[in-house]
């Protein structure tokens, strides 16, 4: 089967859970011999930008460089998993515009959830002031308003989150129907 591409890119608050579903998907798509890249936002801001801060403009810059390398992977027939805060809605716009195929999941989670889970202790550093433009504390987040699919990482598992995103790519035909293969991994 000639496979085509497609950037999923999940957007959402910091602990919202973008990663871990991402991470439940390539597992999945990996082990049903489906081309998949996670592009992860704190593995790649690392090795794409680290030149960059997190004002709106050094954010708007690190999410064009994303798209890019998101677009090549997407027409090369790629499913790309998109791991980005991506906070505001123009900046999620452009990417729609820049990749070929593009689908916007948006992990919705509650500010308070995110704060409660905070696994990496971000929300209690911005919270006391020492981490300037964090989004939902210092920085805006702008929910999508028509994305291709909302998750509720706050009342769903991850794995339940994921199943989700697979049935969205078989109905929209970027892979087959269920296979034996997947079936163990539910």
């Amino acid at each position: 089967m000639d496979q085509q591409g497609i950037t999923l890119w999940f957007t959402g608050l910091s602990g919202a859970g973008k990663t871990t579903i991402a991470l439940h998907l390539e597992e999945r798509l990996q082990q049903m011999g489906i081309r998949v890249k996670r592009l992860d936002g704190d593995e790649v801001r690392a090795r794409l930008a680290p030149d960059l801060g997190f004002t709106k403009k050094d954010r708007y810059t690190h999410i064009e460089r994303v798209a890019y390398v998101a677009d090549l992977l997407t027409r090369y027939g790629v499913i790309v998993l998109a791991s980005f805060i991506s906070p505001y809605r123009e900046m999620r716009q452009l990417c729609r515009e820049q990749i070929s195929s593009f689908a916007e999941v948006y992990v919705n989670c509650p500010l308070e959830e995110c704060i409660h889970r905070d696994v990496k202790g971000l929300y209690a550093r911005a919270l006391k002031g020492e981490i300037p433009h964090f989004t939902g504390i210092s920085d805006p987040y702008e929910p999508p308003v028509t994305p291709e699919l909302t998750l509720d990482s706050k009342r769903e598992t991850p794995e339940e989150s994921a199943n989700r995103v697979m049935d969205f790519l078989r109905k929209e035909g970027y892979i087959p129907s269920q296979t034996p293969n997947e079936n163990e991994v539910r």
